[in-house]
C-alpha cells in the first residue's frame, strides 16, 4: 500500500492506473477506522481494480463548537487496517493542500442539505460537498462508496453527482453494527460505559418503529410512529432527541403516511458531548 499526501503525485499514480485500463474505487473517510470503514473498503475492492482511501479530517464540515480539534485520530492504526484490506493508496493530504489561502469556491446542494442534520449543523453539508467535489476532482474515481448510517450525506452526495454530471457512481453500503445493534461510529470512543448502554435506545427506537409499521401493513400514521420513537428516547435520562422522523428516501421529505419507500431516521445527544445518528428502511429485504 502506498501512503501519499501530495496531490500531484497522487494524480500521476491514478493516471498511470487509468492508462492501464484499471477502474478506481474510492472510500472517502476521516480516519479512526473501525469495521464499518473496512466494509466500505471491501465493497470498493469488489467494484474496482484499484482501491483508494482518502483520510482527511475536513475542518469545513465542523461547526465552531464541534469536535474538530479532538476528533479521534490514529494514522498508524489506520494504515495497518487499510493495508490489511488490500487498499492500494491511502491519500492523506494536509489541510492547506485541500484549502488554499486564495480559495473562494464552495459547492452547496440546496433543500436536501437543509433539514435533518442540516438544520442543527448549519454549513455542515456545504463543507461535505465542497471537500467531496475536491476529492473527486483529484482522485478521479469510477466508484465512491459511502455508508448508509449517514443517510442524508449519501443522498446529498448522490444529488451533487447528478446535478454536476460528475463521472462517478455513488454506492451506498448498509450500516455496520456492533453485536448489540449500535451503529459503528468513530465517535463511539467518546462514550462512557453508562453512555454506551444508553446509546442503544436510538437503534431500539428505530427497530420498534420499523416493526410497528410492518405489523400494521403500513396502515399507521407517520405521526404515531414518530411519537413512539421519540418517547422511547426521551425515557432514557442520558439521551435527548434532536430529531426522529419518517422520510421519503430520495427527497428526504417528512411523510404523513408510510410505505415501503420510507425510512425512519433519528439523531440524538448522549451525555454532554456525543451526538449519534442512525436510520432504518421501513421495508426490509427478505
Amino acid at each position: 500500500m502506498i501512503v501519499e499526501s501530495s496531490i500531484r503525485k497522487t494524480r500521476e499514480m491514478i493516471g498511470r492506473w487509468r492508462r492501464q485500463g484499471d477502474r478506481v474505487g474510492l472510500v472517502p473517510t476521516m480516519g479512526f477506522y473501525h469495521a464499518g470503514h473496512c466494509a466500505l473498503m471491501d465493497k470498493a475492492r469488489e467494484l474496482a481494480d484499484r482501491v483508494v482511501v482518502s483520510l482527511f479530517v475536513n475542518p469545513t464540515q465542523f461547526g465552531p463548537s464541534e469536535d474538530f480539534t479532538v476528533y479521534p485520530r490514529d494514522l498508524d492504526g489506520d494504515c495497518d487496517k487499510a493495508r490489511a484490506r488490500g487498499v492500494d493508496l491511502l491519500f492523506c493530504p494536509e489541510v492547506d493542500a485541500i484549502y488554499g489561502p486564495e480559495d473562494q469556491t464552495i459547492v452547496e446542494v440546496g433543500p436536501l442539505s437543509q433539514g435533518l442534520c442540516g438544520a442543527g449543523r448549519p454549513g455542515h453539508f456545504r463543507g461535505v460537498t465542497t471537500v467531496v467535489t475536491k476529492l473527486f476532482n483529484i482522485l478521479d474515481p469510477d466508484y465512491a462508496v459511502f455508508g448508509e448510517k449517514d443517510f442524508q450525506q449519501l443522498a446529498v452526495v448522490k444529488r451533487l453527482v447528478a446535478d454536476l454530471h460528475l463521472p462517478v457512481q455513488i454506492v451506498g453500503h448498509p450500516t455496520v453494527r456492533e453485536e448489540d445493534g449500535l451503529a459503528m461510529s468513530s465517535r463511539n470512543v467518546y462514550l462512557s460505559e453508562d453512555e454506551r448502554r444508553a446509546a442503544l435506545v436510538l437503534y431500539r427506537a428505530l427497530l420498534t418503529v420499523q416493526q410497528e409499521a410492518q405489523r400494521a401493513g403500513f396502515e399507521i400514521p407517520a405521526a404515531e410512529l414518530r411519537e413512539i420513537g421519540r418517547k422511547m428516547i426521551a425515557a432514557e435520562p442520558l439521551c435527548s432527541v434532536e430529531y426522529f422522523t419518517i422520510i421519503e428516501e430520495v427527497s428526504l421529505q417528512e411523510r404523513d403516511r408510510v410505505d415501503s419507500g420510507c425510512r425512519v431516521i433519528g439523531a440524538m445527544q448522549v451525555g454532554s458531548r456525543v451526538r449519534l445518528i442512525d436510520n432504518l428502511a421501513l421495508m426490509t429485504l427478505s
